[in-house]
């Protein structure tokens, strides 16, 4: 039976999405763990996470799954959610700066504060649902809308350095990049585990997924 390792360094909410990637993958076996050479015999794997890079990056080196992250990103699918797609660049600027994986070049930047007045006035974190624009082809964009909505929760926001590492942007006081991809590598912005229908087929779309 193939398998699908959901990494759990111990930041993210990993039961919904281990109950969504079941839903769409009642074939498959999802693993949940932090254990490194479990991770390493699932056929893909997907970096979740909620919080701060900081914070990521400490637990993923202190389980000692940072070098699993990058050893398999060069050889199975793998999926990042939220924080879990921030991590997969190069460097954050929360906490004073944070270097993180480097699996995509960039950096990851928070989005400017709001003015102190006004009705109209966005706040962060960004909270909610929003549009997401495709910027290219991919599978995991089968049977979805351009775009479709998705539900953000986020206060900092991927700045890829490669135009072409841009799978898909919102909009939110600026365009940001909601989506990256490059080779058998894959992450979004949103939650696609809270975002309902088209959510689930983004899911499921990675999981059948053979780059």
């Amino acid at each position: 039976m193939r398998s699908i390792g959901v990494i759990d360094y111990g930041m993210g909410n990993l039961h919904s999405l281990a109950k969504a990637l079941e839903r769409v993958a009642p074939d498959q076996r999802v693993v949940v763990s932090y254990d490194a050479e479990e991770l390493l015999d699932c056929d893909r794997l997907v970096l979740p996470g909620v919080g701060g890079v900081r914070e990521c990056m400490k637990e993923l080196n202190r389980l000692e799954l940072a070098q699993l992250v990058v050893e398999a990103s060069k050889k199975v699918p793998m999926l990042g959610i939220c924080l879990g797609m921030q991590v997969m660049l190069e460097f954050s600027e929360e906490n004073g700066g944070v270097p993180a994986l480097g699996l995509f070049p960039g950096e990851v930047v928070r989005f400017p504060d709001p003015p102190a007045e006004g009705a109209d006035r966005l706040k962060v974190p960004h909270m909610g649902w929003n549009r997401v624009k495709q910027a290219k082809p991919h599978p995991v964009w089968e049977g979805i809308p351009d775009e479709s909505w998705f539900y953000f929760v986020h206060s900092y926001y991927a700045r890829p350095k490669n135009p072409a590492h841009v799978l898909g942007s919102a909009e939110y006081t600026q365009v940001f990049a909601a989506a990256v991809a490059r080779e058998n590598l894959v992450a979004f912005q949103f939650h696609p585990e809270k975002s309902q229908l088209l959510g689930l087929r983004l899911l499921s779309n990675f999981v059948n997924w053979n780059p």
